[in-house]
């Protein structure tokens, strides 16, 4: 089976063609900032990121002759896990996404070049699996429900791929994955669901190298209607200039890490204070399994760092069986997903949210 996955990121497009679940030919570029500012909105890339997969392939002489083409899922209506058919309702939230993020535009660049070939197209694991047992919905105001938004693809790939190491199936264990990238997401997983996680997107939990995180609700208030800011730069303290970017002016973790190893300030301090909320994080997601864990999953790409790997071990090693997974598959998740889809191994399903 050919199957050509689509995964473009904010800064980036990654596309690669897999025989099964072997990867036989992979591109993808940066894009320069400059050539992005020219769009106003997230959505209006989507021409820009089609014609650059369309060269890629091109160059390289592949034909679009595919079984199946799969791409990131994108900010949908909160959904079950699974593997989805692109359908127009999909597309339309896609569109009309209630928020923005460049995984929006993987779908229907996919569903583009699967009626090329006239081959299914597909997504899975979208960003807004929602999992969540009840009482993690509600918060202390009626109005405000708690939102699942998280590394749906690569916190579920990581740990059917230990259950299966150990010899167990996903559905069978207590996991806690801490995915720790540009935003960080601790999750519970109980028996094959997340029944907890933090909103990794816009505004909960750890701070992390580009968001905010959890911020005291008062203060927050106060800075929001002190007449310095706009709702959109609100916004973007929260998701995009917060984190490690608004104490340091950089997000680039492995410099800060090298630094703080040497104990330079304050970039000691600040990446500290950042571990810490993480496993403050993750001992939350301890209490919510009743602290009956299995193992905790550090992965992601700051998991490739010793400096923070080892920081936070220090802080939740006894808490469970520590397992370190650097990095993230979301190419091979996807190509896995649709494999299964095409072989009638993982059920596809339906994309009917709640209104």
């Amino acid at each position: 089976m050919k199957i050509f996955v689509i995964n473009p990121g904010s800064t980036s497009t990654k596309i690669a063609l897999y025989e099964d679940e072997k990867p036989i030919w992979a591109a993808g570029a940066h894009h320069p900032a400059k050539e992005l500012d020219q769009f106003k909105r997230v959505i209006d890339q989507y021409e820009y990121r089609k014609e650059f997969i369309l060269q890629k392939l091109r160059e390289s002489d592949i034909p679009i002759q595919f079984d199946a083409v799969i791409a990131r899922g994108g900010l949908l209506k909160p959904t079950q896990s699974g593997v989805y058919v692109i359908t127009e309702k999909i597309k339309y939230d896609l569109v009309h996404a209630w928020l923005e993020h460049v995984c929006n535009v993987g779908a229907l660049i996919a569903d583009d070049l699967a009626k090329m070939c006239g081959c299914p197209a597909y997504i899975a694991d979208p960003e807004v699996v929602d999992e969540l047992q009840p009482v993690a919905r509600l918060t202390g105001l009626p109005s405000i429900r708690r939102v699942s938004l998280f590394h749906a693809l690569n916190s579920k790939a990581i740990s059917r791929k230990y259950a299966a190491s150990q010899g167990k199936k996903y559905e069978e264990m207590n996991l806690i994955v801490a995915h720790l990238g540009g935003g960080i997401s601790v999750s519970a997983h109980h028996f094959g669901k997340v029944i907890d996680v933090n909103n990794a997107l816009n505004g909960e939990g750890p701070f992390s190298p580009e968001r905010a995180g959890t911020m005291p609700a008062a203060q927050l208030a106060e800075l929001c209607f002190s007449g310095k800011y706009t709702l959109e730069q609100i916004k973007k303290m929260l998701n995009g200039k917060g984190g490690l970017i608004a104490h340091l002016g950089t997000n680039d973790v492995p410099t800060i890490a090298d630094l703080a190893s040497r104990g330079e300030e304050p970039f000691k301090s600040v990446l500290d204070a950042m571990i810490y909320t993480v496993a403050k994080q993750i001992g939350a997601m301890f209490v919510t399994l009743y602290g009956k864990v299995d193992a905790i999953i550090l992965t992601g790409g700051i998991a490739h760092g010793r400096y923070c790997v080892d920081e936070l071990k220090k802080r939740i090693d006894y808490l469970a069986p520590i397992v370190v997974v650097p990095g993230e598959d979301e190419m091979g998740s996807l190509a896995y997903n649709a494999l299964g889809a095409l072989k009638g191994t993982l059920p596809l399903q339906e994309y009917n949210p709640k209104e």
